[in-house]
């Protein structure tokens, strides 16, 4: 999770993550691959990938 973090924040400095967010995050997008795979639905779609990403961090506590 921490090299995930930092990944996506583009810096290798040491940062504080919060578990609880990154175990949200990750539970919401795999709750959201089931979804949209049962309704046939694909993430290369522009509009999925949107919803996707903005509800990646849905109840996700800020740092």
């Amino acid at each position: 999770m921490k090299l995930e973090d930092q990944l996506l924040k583009g810096s290798n400095d040491r940062t504080v993550i919060s578990i609880a967010s990154w175990k949200r995050k990750k539970f919401n997008q795999h709750l959201m691959e089931k979804l949209f795979d049962k309704l046939g639905l694909s993430l290369s779609i522009q509009k999925v990938a949107q919803v996707y990403k903005q509800m990646s961090d849905y109840g996700a506590m800020a740092a």
